[in-house]
């Protein structure tokens, strides 16, 4: 096994995230890509993972936490790191220290390009993203909000403890109509689904509902409303991990709708 850096034959798999087997990751478009193309001249790092037989089979990306979604400075930060585990496409390559190795190798090119530590996010429940696994190697709780945990690694005795940024939206209604608003950032697949699929829904509902869209890639404006991917349905929020589907977003809209 190795770690590589992201070249131009892999970047569509990578824009995927390994899944190009999914159909229903097709649904994403092309913002990872475009979000990509903004990033890459802003510190972004994206390291593969590749088996004896040059199969890659994991990713991590990661870039300095002052383009990330949480608050910091002189840290760089884990947006993602994933080992593909499913059977279909190329297969399960999860239990072989891949995950290690990429965070490994993250870690060291971080302290080369001067970082006084590493942040990462994970979330308490076993699923993906494990704070638990973050803890086995290094990393300490430093924050929490909605469940998801903020954790870091120092490299130095100087370095500053990240934070999360916190939510500062409130929804606002118009009389008479539902209004859907989407944050979106581009980074995840997962929440470039959940937009794509709220804007094909809301075309079912005519006039009757708003559809509103905020690009959280700007980072004032992460900052402004403290959401990185989210829907709100007047106030209902519906979050990417893992995000609803098509039908789901579709029958709450039209829930909402019935009460105008």
């Amino acid at each position: 096994m190795k770690v590589i850096d992201l070249t131009d034959e892999h970047q569509q798999a990578y824009f995927v995230c390994l899944e190009e087997w999914s159909d229903e990751i097709k649904e994403a478009g092309d913002h990872k890509e475009m979000w990509h193309r903004e990033m890459k001249d802003k510190g972004l790092r994206v390291k593969l993972a590749a088996d004896e037989n040059g199969q890659v089979g994991g990713m991590i990306e990661y870039m300095p936490i002052e383009y990330g979604f949480a608050k910091g400075s002189d840290l760089y930060f884990v947006n993602c790191i994933w080992v593909h585990g499913h059977k279909q496409g190329r297969g399960n390559f999860q239990k072989r220290g891949m995950g290690t190795a990429l965070l490994q190798d993250a870690e060291d090119d971080a302290k080369a390009l001067g970082a006084k530590g590493m942040a990462a996010w994970g979330i308490s429940l076993p699923f993906w993203m494990k704070a638990s696994w973050f803890k086995k190697h290094g990393y300490k709780k430093v924050d929490s909000q909605r469940g998801l945990v903020l954790l870091w690694k120092p490299f130095s005795s100087d370095a500053i403890p990240p934070q999360w940024i916190r939510k500062k939206y409130t929804p606002e209604l118009t009389p008479g109509k539902v209004t859907v608003t989407s944050f979106i950032n581009g980074q995840c697949p997962a929440g470039n689904m959940l937009h794509e699929r709220a804007k094909r829904a809301v075309n079912e509902f005519g006039d009757k509902v708003i559809f509103s869209t905020i690009n959280t890639n700007d980072r004032e404006v992460m900052h402004q409303y403290g959401e990185k991917d989210a829907l709100y349905i007047d106030t209902k929020k519906l979050t990417p991990g893992p995000p609803p589907s098509y039908k789901k977003i579709q029958r709450l809209i039209a829930k909402r709708v019935k009460r105008l």
